[in-house]
């Protein structure tokens, strides 16, 4: 994952909004398999497990059996066929997330060899306020921010302008 194109602006300020709003002394349930950033979270002294690459559209036990009192989903709602069942299916009180904006210069973007790496939906921010919102969860905080590439082309020079990335920190409405 990531061999030439590690995303060091993204992992950046995503670290920086968990720190913000998530304690080390709190557990952390990161859905999806582990990966390059639940292992900077370890690094940093977090208390991280995570899901075990399971169809969450299908079983969401991993939800309802964690003793985590916060879940991260960095980059997973778009690949999910139901994000709401799984945003309900929670039972820790604190969420962070962060999906990739749909740009309307790009088109959904899909894998032709991998079937897990395909974005299902492609949220504009105020599309996931309202899952969020539907599924029980009040925002508290929230940030956008581009991610440029280092190609030539229209597409990478917009990419320094439009935000790509969406981070809300939510708590559960009880």
């Amino acid at each position: 994952m990531y061999k030439h194109t590690f995303p060091h602006k993204r992992f950046k300020l995503t670290y920086e909004f968990l720190e913000k709003h998530v304690s080390k002394e709190e557990i952390i349930l990161d859905l999806g398999v582990k990966n390059p950033f639940s292992e900077i979270m370890l690094k940093a002294g977090y208390n991280v497990e995570n899901t075990l690459g399971e169809d969450l559209d299908e079983d969401t036990s991993a939800l309802k059996t964690s003793e985590a009192t916060v879940v991260t989903a960095f980059e997973i709602f778009e690949h999910l066929l139901s994000p709401l069942t799984v945003l309900k299916a929670i039972e820790a009180d604190k969420l962070v997330a962060s999906i990739p904006l749909r740009l309307w210069f790009s088109s959904a973007y899909r894998s032709k060899t991998d079937q897990w790496d395909r974005h299902f939906h492609e949220f504009e921010d105020w599309q996931f306020d309202w899952l969020l919102e539907k599924a029980g969860w009040k925002i508290i905080d929230r940030k956008k921010f581009t991610h440029p590439t280092k190609k030539f082309g229209l597409r990478p020079i917009l990419r320094y302008f439009v935000p790509r990335y969406y981070l809300v920190y939510a708590e559960r409405i009880h």
